[in-house]
């Protein structure tokens, strides 16, 4: 009888603990990821920035680059300015918009990545999808998983709480984006890979289920690691269905809708996850979502990050546009404007004000 196999693309390193961010040049050279210590290191001008001098003595050989925001162009200009060194890997050392712009880089310069996110903010640190935002609005661009994640519980603790809570929103959200995917191929008879469901459904129910908060270290280590195992359940599917469906189409269109009063990434999310399940008929799930998300004081009404009801509605009208060919209860359910907001008001009673 043959035994079937197959490969799953993931990190070769994956240390995610307090004190992770000292050991970077140690795990890097027993990994032997960079045995000679020429690194490129993309860094903010923030987080990133006050970390230099706490790990630059450890690293002698690295070159250090400071990104100045999440763009295009900025992941370009990275680009140009590390194909002049011969360096083993590229570090990424910041928050979610520079871990995006080396990630390009560094699949631009045919260099392996190694991720060391400041903070928790969406699944972007290990996902094989850079988004950057370009001269159309944003973009996600295709490019190789992390060769390595460290993610220093420490440093995450230091981080502003509202990033941590994005991270929540964003991980909760699989729950929506896997049951979209299941109807999808319960309509449409779309593959679904069972592996790449299983870890970005499991990964979101951990955090869900959790009982702690954003000052544990249990719950950040649940956190970090739910992240972590949904950026490679997107690598195993080969695209982002696994933690992107009705939840993620509503996130863009308030990206797109309303570039200058868009709330984080992971707050979006939460929202449109939490309205998605509702909109399913899981009615039960849909007020537990919200009760979760409420928890850990994120938003579970567009009202709460600003918005008006009618703004939401046209939010989600416009929420199928973002995705073309992306089948989700949006696009199942086809609702008209009037039905949406109907659906709102029944949201709301549901989950309570």
């Amino acid at each position: 009888m043959p035994v079937l196999t197959r490969l799953i693309p993931s990190p070769v390193v994956v240390e995610i603990r307090a004190g992770a961010l000292d050991d970077l040049a140690a795990v890097l050279a027993d990994e032997r990821i960079s045995h000679s210590g020429r690194l490129a290191v993309a860094v903010s001008g923030g987080s990133g920035a006050r970390l230099r001098e706490r790990i630059a003595p450890s690293l002698p050989g690295a070159d250090w680059y400071e990104v100045g925001g999440g763009t295009l162009d900025d992941a370009v200009r990275l680009a140009g300015k590390m194909k002049s060194g011969h360096y083993d890997a590229v570090v990424g050392l910041g928050g979610g918009k520079i871990i995006d712009c080396a990630k390009f880089a560094a699949a631009r310069v045919g260099l392996p990545l190694v991720a060391v996110p400041t903070n928790l903010s969406h699944d972007g640190l290990c996902s094989p999808v850079a988004t950057l935002d370009n001269d159309a609005g944003r973009g996600s661009y295709g490019v190789p998983n992390p060769i390595a994640v460290l993610i220093d519980l420490d440093v995450i603790r230091d981080a502003p709480a509202r990033f941590v809570r994005s991270g929540i929103g964003d991980a909760v959200s699989n729950i929506s984006a896997v049951a979209d995917w299941e109807l999808s191929h319960r309509v449409n008879g779309e593959k679904i890979d069972g592996l790449a469901a299983a870890m970005a459904r499991q990964a979101g129910e951990a955090v869900l289920r959790h009982p702690g908060g954003i000052e544990d270290s249990d719950f950040l280590q649940v956190l970090a690691e739910a992240l972590v195992l949904t950026g490679i359940a997107m690598s195993i599917s080969g695209d982002s269905r696994p933690a992107s469906g009705a939840c993620h189409e509503i996130n863009h269109a308030f990206d797109l809708l309303f570039p200058q009063r868009a709330a984080s990434h992971g707050e979006q999310c939460g929202i449109g996850a939490a309205f998605a399940m509702y909109l399913r008929g899981a009615h039960e799930e849909s007020a537990a979502m919200a009760a979760v998300l409420r928890r850990h004081k994120l938003p579970v009404l567009p009202t709460d990050i600003g918005f008006t009801v009618d703004e939401f509605v046209r939010v989600v009208e416009f929420a199928p546009e973002t995705r073309p060919g992306r089948y989700t209860i949006l696009e199942h359910l086809d609702l008209t404007s009037d039905q949406i907001k109907g659906l709102y008001l029944d949201y709301v009673k549901t989950i309570g004000s």
